[in-house]
């Protein structure tokens, strides 16, 4: 990031700024939780920085991103690329027309709603969310991404759970993580 304070810092370890929680939110889960890296201001703009320049590179149109701690990365990568915000939103969060989608992810089921004139039909959308695990989540934001029209750029992630294969139900799309376990 260039804007808002001092370009980030190369060699900062994200891992180190992201804190374990056993058996949250339910038993047998571990949450990766990130607090931390967002209280650590030079963390917080070297994952802004990275996660920006993979939307550049996507050549993406807009930035999109995932409730609720995706809003956290995306506003501020689109703030700082500068092309258009859209929230991709927890069922009846959004005020007008929408579209939904119904998904399974972890330790349960949800949905996710998107605005139908959320862009122009044939806008590249990079989707930007904090943490890939089963692929459930991001897979229900990308079909919205296709439902209203637009092309799928490509995805980001600070944190990617390896073992729970979420890159695999995102097959055909260009994802990156910042971090995996």
């Amino acid at each position: 990031m260039s804007s808002g304070g001092p370009p980030y810092n190369p060699g900062v370890d994200l891992k180190t700024l992201i804190r374990d929680v056993p058996d949250f939110p339910q038993p047998g889960i571990l949450f990766r939780d990130i607090t931390p890296l967002l209280g650590d201001p030079e963390g917080f703009r070297f994952a802004l920085g990275k996660l920006s320049e993979l939307a550049a590179a996507s050549g993406a149109g807009t930035v999109v991103a995932i409730e609720s701690r995706g809003f956290v990365f995306g506003a501020p990568v689109a703030a700082e690329l500068g092309p258009p915000f859209v929230p991709v939103r927890k069922p009846g969060k959004l005020p007008a027309a929408r579209m939904s989608v119904e998904y399974s992810l972890e330790y349960g089921e949800n949905q996710l709603d998107i605005h139908e004139d959320a862009f122009a039909p044939g806008t590249r959308a990079f989707i930007i969310d904090d943490l890939l695990a089963t692929g459930g989540t991001a897979r229900a934001a990308a079909k919205l991404v296709e439902m209203v029209g637009g092309v799928v750029a490509g995805l980001g992630f600070v944190i990617e759970l390896e073992a729970l294969r979420g890159r695999e139900r995102l097959a055909g799309y260009a994802v990156a993580s910042l971090v995996t376990y």
